[in-house]
């Protein structure tokens, strides 16, 4: 081959090579990276990437992630420099906290509408959409349970017996967002005065007050206390990993919360963050999220866990997560100032 015409092929290669990367570098630069704020456990992060990216290979999501608690203040403090384009996985009580001070971009997601009701909004656009929801159990240990001759606590009233007095453990509300939700749930279904006085009682037979949801499941598994009013998913795992527990939901009914999905105002990527909004209540998504909850917004799905109460879902109380997020640091600024004395070292 001659030098002119080697050269001459080097040269279309080069340009064909040059073409190639900038057509690369174009795609590239075409991919949106959307920040996506989260309260979601970080063993579910990298599974729900891989899930949505696989099917938008356009974006590319950038996790922000922390407790509830972190999450919310972070974007309260953002609200006049929003950092975030899109929250997937937070508290819906924590999100109406965000819509009161307009911080929320009302979007409907495609197929939202076939969500069960009660696990999305009501506004039209809606305010957010559910992810999954976690649910308030009473876990007791039935060795303990059976020394004491205690009764099996299917109303909440029956936590009051003076053989329960001290071997009871609850999360702090403040701490905790199961702790929260259970006192929400005992005003929901009491009435604020009476749930006062009730808590009053209760206070008497509690031992300590802990700061996490899962811990009253973990120390009634144990043997350390009889009863535990925890996290649902935290209870079914105890009993499959061999506790003598009984997960019971009480005849009133239990509280919950539910994580969620919204868009924030003002973000530079809403066609990204909609795609995400719309992914996210798609059946695929709830079936991912059903490898981790038991309870999740898209109807007829069966994905509960081994030894998972099968009343959960039924004994939810009709919370009112308006009402919860305006009256939290109320709630929360008077149970201190009664029970506090009791609440574990942190």
């Amino acid at each position: 081959m001659s030098g002119k015409r080697w050269s001459g092929m080097v040269s279309v290669l080069a340009v064909a090579a040059a073409l190639a990367a900038g057509g690369a570098g174009e795609a590239q630069a075409q991919k949106t990276r959307l920040t996506v704020y989260t309260a979601l456990e970080n063993d579910q992060l990298q599974p729900y990437k891989q899930a949505f990216e696989a099917d938008n290979p356009d974006v590319e999501i950038a996790w922000v992630r922390d407790s509830t608690g972190v999450i919310t203040a972070r974007v309260l403090a953002e609200k006049d420099n929003p950092r975030a384009d899109i929250i997937w996985g937070l508290a819906a009580t924590s999100l109406l906290i965000f819509d009161q001070q307009g911080l929320i971009h009302r979007y409907t997601p495609r197929g939202a509408e076939l969500l069960k009701p009660g696990l999305r909004s009501d506004t039209n656009p809606m305010t957010y959409t559910g992810v999954e929801a976690f649910v308030a159990v009473v876990c007791v240990n039935t060795v303990e349970q059976k020394k004491a001759d205690a009764p099996t606590p299917n109303s909440w009233q029956d936590l009051l017996d003076p053989k329960f007095k001290g071997r009871i453990v609850m999360p702090h509300p403040a701490s905790s967002g199961t702790g929260y939700l259970t006192v929400a749930a005992w005003m929901k279904i009491m009435g604020e005065q009476q749930a006062w006085a009730y808590m009053d009682k209760l206070h008497d037979n509690i031992g300590l007050y802990l700061h996490s949801g899962s811990a009253p499941c973990v120390q009634a598994g144990r043997g350390e206390r009889m009863v535990g009013i925890g996290f649902d998913m935290r209870g079914a795992r105890e009993k499959t990993q061999g506790a003598p527990l009984d997960l019971v939901i009480p005849k009133e009914g239990v509280g919950w919360d539910l994580e969620a999905t919204a868009i924030i105002k003002g973000t530079k990527n809403l066609a990204a963050a909609q795609k995400l909004a719309d992914w996210s209540v798609t059946r695929k998504a709830n079936e991912l999220y059903g490898k981790y909850y038991a309870i999740v917004a898209y109807p007829g799905l069966n994905v509960a866990p081994p030894n998972y109460p099968p009343n959960a879902e039924a004994g939810m109380v009709n919370m009112d997560f308006a009402w919860m997020a305006q009256n939290r640091d109320r709630i929360l600024a008077e149970w201190t100032k009664r029970y506090d004395s009791k609440a574990a070292p942190r």
